[in-house]
């Protein structure tokens, strides 16, 4: 049931505009009644129905179907004026970027301006633009009716099914050009990685950068250097020279410290001065002699990245392939 918002009504000012909706919803109603009831007249069957029980309504009403296109220019002189009437406000409003925009927006009340029996139809159409214009300030709510539910849920059953095909589709065709020995790794390598080597070196040296300076805050670094004295403190007892230091009386074990806290300031200091002196043109140096031999393990890692990808392609074209659509009917109504 469609309810007016009156506080919506007042703040948008088309209450002049409703009036006119509802009149022009009057008139439209007649004239395509009377279209229904015209082309029944013109009928055997309903003109002898009418004969033998209203007899004074074809008396009535004879004159009227003989001058059928008379009668029609009325009703097409009242659309076409309120037509003209109409474009002439979004002229004044600025509505549409042209001031000849507004007849092939509404192209369709031209066409059924046109007196025929297929475009009369066309005037049908004026109902939902009416509809339309209520709804789009908000004065009605076509969503709370049963009839715009019904044709959204259809519509979008038609546009998932539509579109989870194409998709499936085109990863499918894909997934095919994978398996026939695409060389997807090398475009993704020349035609995408290529072209931006620059900016991506900039960026991992900027990165490196930052943690360099991130170890050597105060704040940040003492996890990096909690770890560097774990791993240094490790790696010094387990040596055999050094550990031969401890059975030395008295500064054996103060050696043996000290030897270690060296260590791991020479091992952070030298790991924050190799983050921090990296720069792009080292990092892509580095990038072009790691890259520029290339071992069959290389090869067996490509294809296993290759598989990954279809793996992927396949999770993504089950996971579009699931009717939601079946979900919402499932669903028990609120």
């Amino acid at each position: 049931m469609l309810r007016i918002n009156r506080e919506n009504l007042k703040q948008s000012h088309e209450a002049p505009w409703l009036i006119l909706d509802l009149v022009m919803l009057g008139v439209l109603l007649v004239n395509l009644l009377w279209l229904v009831f015209d082309a029944l007249y013109g009928t055997n069957v309903f003109f002898h129905l009418l004969g033998d029980y209203f007899p004074s309504v074809i008396e009535i009403y004879d004159p009227v179907h003989n001058n059928f296109l008379f009668v029609d220019l009325v009703f097409i002189g009242i659309f076409f004026s309120e037509f003209c009437f109409r474009w002439i406000v979004s002229i004044v409003r600025k509505e549409h970027l042209r001031w000849y925009f507004f007849p092939f927006l509404h192209w369709y009340d031209i066409v059924g301006l046109i007196p025929l029996g297929a475009t009369r139809l066309f005037r049908f159409l004026r109902i939902f633009s009416i509809l339309y214009r209520l709804h789009k300030f908000q004065i009605i709510d076509l969503h709370q009716t049963a009839i715009f539910r019904f044709f959204a849920f259809y519509s979008d059953v038609f546009i998932e099914e539509l579109s989870d095909r194409i998709v499936v589709k085109v990863l499918s065709d894909a997934q095919k050009d994978i398996a026939a020995g695409s060389p997807l790794l090398d475009d993704i390598t020349q035609r995408v990685l290529a072209p931006r080597r620059p900016v991506l070196t900039e960026w991992i040296a900027s990165i490196l950068n930052h943690f360099g300076h991130a170890i050597r805050s105060d704040i940040h670094g003492g996890v990096i250097r909690e770890h560097v004295q774990k791993s240094v403190s490790k790696a010094v007892r387990s040596n055999d020279q050094v550990s031969t230091l401890s059975y030395m009386p008295v500064i054996g074990k103060t050696i043996e410290n000290t030897l270690e806290s060296a260590v791991t300031d020479i091992v952070t200091a030298s790991l924050i001065n190799l983050l921090d002196d990296l720069d792009a043109h080292r990092i892509d140096h580095m990038i072009s002699v790691g890259l520029h031999d290339y071992t069959p393990d290389e090869e067996v890692l490509d294809r296993e990245v290759l598989n990954v990808v279809n793996e992927c392609l396949e999770l993504v074209k089950e996971h579009v392939s699931k009717q939601r659509w079946k979900e919402k009917l499932t669903q028990p109504a609120e």
